[in-house]
């Protein structure tokens, strides 16, 4: 559960800062992108771990109204469900502290045993807010079927390079990027130069989330610039969410890699017109009406 509060700016090490607006939004990573597939159209299953308590049932509840397969949500009754603590500056920008609670305690055999129950599934998609040995796991044994990984690799983790090598597409953004490959991003040239770096320790495709500057793009080893439409931005919360799950959405419809960025790009730049987490989540009607591929 997203906690929100608005201000003017992000408060420093030990400000205080009187803030505008609170609002509570059901968000993480993993549900953000699993209800942006829903909204835009795709199929999708999510797997996951909350507590049983309020925001758990309140969570499990969304997902099934919009059309989530909950059926790999599992409940822990002696951790409590994720919450994030979220400021958002008056620039649209905003700065995040997860307690994980059950998340954390997603195990490697939780999620094999429940991707059994989805023998047709194409396309993993993949984030760092549980367990890392969790996460290798799955990557493995959804490679092993057979199945396309999308690793979002957030909240940043070095230690994710280890493996790459079951990767197919990875989505970093800027921050990401910078710390898996070592190179300080600028522009789009220095964009380019961590993406061949990401590239060159074993993964297929990098896309690198630029936010107004849309994507940098390493398809096998080929760079191209998937620029983002210029809007007015109120709030970036899950606007990363919506982009991957924009992404594996179009993937999954046969789309070309280059197709599917620029589609991601689109419903993302929609998601930072909204406050909030899956309340900034758009239709895929919404997209198309913005002259989507």
């Amino acid at each position: 559960m997203d906690m929100v509060v608005k201000t003017t700016h992000i408060p420093k090490p030990g400000e205080t800062v009187l803030g505008g607006s609170f609002l509570m939004n059901p968000g993480g990573k993993g549900a953000n992108q699993a209800v942006a597939v829903a909204r835009l159209g795709g199929a999708v299953s999510f797997i996951g771990k909350m507590g049983d308590d309020i925001f758990g049932k309140q969570s499990a509840q969304l997902f099934d109204e919009e059309g989530v397969d909950t059926r790999g949500i599992l409940s822990d009754d002696s951790s409590p469900s994720g919450i994030a603590l979220i400021t958002v500056d008056k620039h649209g920008e905003n700065s995040i502290v997860v307690a994980p609670g059950a998340n954390a305690r997603l195990e490697p055999d939780d999620v094999e045993e429940a991707l059994k129950n989805y023998p047709d599934s194409t396309i993993l998609l993949i984030q760092l807010e549980i367990p890392m040995r969790t996460v290798e796991h799955t990557a493995r044994f959804a490679r092993e079927k057979g199945m396309q990984v999308i690793l979002n690799p957030a909240p940043a983790n070095d230690s994710v390079s280890a493996m790459f090598h079951l990767i197919d597409v990875i989505t970093p953004n800027v921050n990401e990027a910078e710390m898996l490959s070592g190179v300080r991003i600028e522009d789009i040239s220095s964009a380019r130069d961590a993406a061949e770096s990401i590239h060159g320790q074993g993964v297929t495709h990098v896309i690198i989330t630029m936010g107004s500057q849309g994507a940098a793009v390493l398809e096998s080893g080929t760079f191209y610039h998937i620029p983002s439409p210029p809007v007015e931005t109120v709030d970036t919360t899950a606007a990363g969410d919506v982009f991957n799950g924009a992404l594996a959405v179009a993937l999954s419809e046969g789309k070309t890699l280059k197709d599917a960025v620029t589609f991601a790009c689109r419903a993302a730049s929609i998601a930072v017109t909204r406050m909030g987490a899956q309340s900034s989540i758009p239709f895929r009607n919404e997209v198309l009406l913005n002259s989507i591929v």
